[in-house]
């Protein structure tokens, strides 16, 4: 399998690299979880709307709002865990026979980011939700690739996670980060070679031996306009500008 998208714009948010600018200077890669507990502050949208939602729902809000994509666009949201936090947070009212919360409730769902997407912003547009457990970015990518095959019109594709509560953690293997990455993506034009495509690949792209990246490291390449290949949730990648 071999997919290659033109990337049209993107967004980025994490704690530490809250602004497009700021992924520019993003320098080593992650290797532990960041203290910093900031939210985003979304003033694009009303506050008595956007403080009932969760961080990563606000994280992944953010991303999509910096992609700046068309009116009644399609979106595929993808998250590993999604909001595995507030759902949390319900098992616990119920263990101390505490009344649920209406609003907890209806946003503890997988596809709560989707769903306030569509609201705020006016989009009737179609939207998938994906859950793939390490595979949940490439996949997303994946199914958007299939939408853009079936239909032209660009599509927009957020990740989004936060990590897991700390009774989960034991089933965690790798470092996760309170991250979002929205990229706005239509069909790459192979021979004509213009603008920034990502390549999304099960085989290596050359005889050259992959290095592992992060997906900072992939935004940080996007931020500066510079190309980047190498292996990240278990797919060979290559970010590539063109004059």
């Amino acid at each position: 399998m071999h997919l290659t998208f033109k990337l049209l714009s993107w967004g980025a948010w994490s704690p530490d690299f809250q602004t497009i600018e700021s992924w520019q200077h993003w320098q080593l890669p992650n290797t532990t979880v960041s203290a910093n507990q900031a939210s985003p502050a979304l003033p694009h949208i009303p506050a008595m709307q956007r403080r009932r939602f969760s961080r990563l729902t606000k994280m992944m809000l953010s991303a999509a709002h910096d992609c700046q994509v068309a009116a009644q666009t399609r979106s595929v949201f993808s998250s590993r865990h999604g909001e595995l936090t507030r759902t949390l947070g319900l098992l616990k009212d119920i263990t101390q026979q505490q009344a649920l919360s209406p609003m907890a409730f209806s946003q503890s769902v997988h596809n709560t980011a989707s769903g306030i997407f569509g609201i705020v912003n006016h989009n009737t547009a179609a939207s998938t939700s994906i859950a793939a457990g390490e595979q949940t970015l490439p996949q997303a990518l994946i199914e958007t690739y299939a939408q853009l095959a079936q239909d032209p019109t660009p599509v927009l594709m957020i990740f989004g996670d936060d990590p897991v509560p700390p009774v989960y953690s034991e089933f965690i293997h790798e470092v996760e980060l309170p991250i979002a990455f929205g990229l706005y993506l239509a069909l790459a034009d192979i021979e004509a070679k213009k603008g920034v495509t990502l390549t999304l690949s099960d085989r290596p792209l050359n005889a050259q031996k992959p290095h592992n990246i992060s997906l900072s490291e992939l935004i940080h390449h996007i931020a500066i306009a510079k190309n980047i290949q190498g292996y990240l949730c278990h797919w060979y990648w290559s970010l590539e500008h063109h004059g």
